[in-house]
């Protein structure tokens, strides 16, 4: 079975610049392109396929009529999501609700758990990651009086930095971040503040209280079970597997042969290039493994991403 190739979907934002054209070479609708959804069916963003024997056809629409293309995986819809966003300015501090939260809040729609891949940052960079209040009752306190320094909590960066961000955690990725996200297919945000930052002359809408209701207090930072193993190849790092998928990267130099999920992997290209299964990948390149061609050989001198299902 060949591999399903993706056409990736832009987003204009505030806050986005213009390092997707510069680091990718995507054709980008604007120089405030802040989002690329790389692989995506999600409604607000479904991704073609390109090229092969379903090329044009929303994968939205492959999930729902070749289900044995991702190994039946037991879902209505496409459990992932993977992202690229260049934040040329800070993003918004905000929060996202959980499966339960989302699904009586959000008109039955997933909740929001995602881990963040740094591919490029400045130097001393950060990212906001958590809060400092004790308890819950501190936390909405601190909203209330917009007492923003003392509630926010922020950790040092670098590229290669790995971050798991647990629904109900405040976090921002700051100006001059480039990253790789793996989340639930969900675009639910609540933003709880914007700086009074304005779009098209008004202010951005904020989610206040259903913020304070997501808010986990006191602030517990995501258990990752990460490790790194030299393999014959390459080298794989393996980040996180938590209740919603499992993140790895491999670096390839040679040929490397491993086995992936049995229901499908996304893959994407963070630099070089070579071939998965005879099949030629390259940076900024996004591809569908199906669950038939789980058993791959790849060889080329390239760094991918990698995300499943669990």
């Amino acid at each position: 079975m060949e591999l399903l190739h993706l056409q990736p979907v832009f987003k204009e934002v505030v806050w986005g610049g213009k390092k997707l054209q510069e680091k990718f070479g995507y054709k980008i609708p604007s120089d405030r392109t802040g989002e690329c959804w790389a692989i995506s069916a999600h409604e607000n963003g479904d991704c073609r396929i390109k090229g092969g024997e379903y090329d044009g056809q929303l994968l939205s629409r492959l999930w729902k009529e070749h289900t044995e293309l991702f190994g039946n995986y037991p879902s209505e819809k496409y459990p992932l999501l993977v992202k690229i966003i260049d934040a040329d300015k800070d993003l918004s501090i905000q929060v996202h609700p959980d499966d339960d939260y989302a699904r009586i809040h959000e008109n039955g729609s997933m909740g929001k758990m995602e881990c963040w891949y740094v591919l490029d940052c400045k130097d001393g960079a950060e990212i906001v990651i958590g809060h400092h209040a004790k308890n819950h009752r501190e936390m909405e306190k601190m909203i209330r009086e917009y007492c923003w320094d003392d509630l926010i909590r922020t950790e040092p960066i670098r590229p290669g930095s790995f971050l798991q961000i647990e629904p109900g955690c405040l976090h921002a990725i700051k100006e001059g971040t480039l990253i790789l996200e793996t989340q639930q297919s969900s675009d639910i945000t609540y933003r709880v503040y914007d700086y009074d930052r304005k779009e098209n002359g008004k202010l951005r809408p904020l989610h206040v209280e259903k913020s304070i209701d997501t808010i986990a207090a006191p602030y517990r930072k995501a258990d990752c079970d990460t490790y790194m193993e030299e393999v014959q190849g390459g080298k794989h790092i393996h980040f996180i597997t938590c209740s919603h998928y499992s993140v790895d990267r491999y670096e390839i130099k040679g040929v490397y042969e491993k086995e992936f999920s049995r229901f499908f992997t996304n893959v994407s290209v963070i630099s070089g290039s070579g071939h998965i299964n005879g099949e030629k990948v390259e940076k900024g390149g996004h591809v569908i493994i199906p669950a038939s061609s789980r058993f791959c050989v790849m060889e080329g001198e390239m760094d991918i991403i990698c995300s499943s299902p669990l």
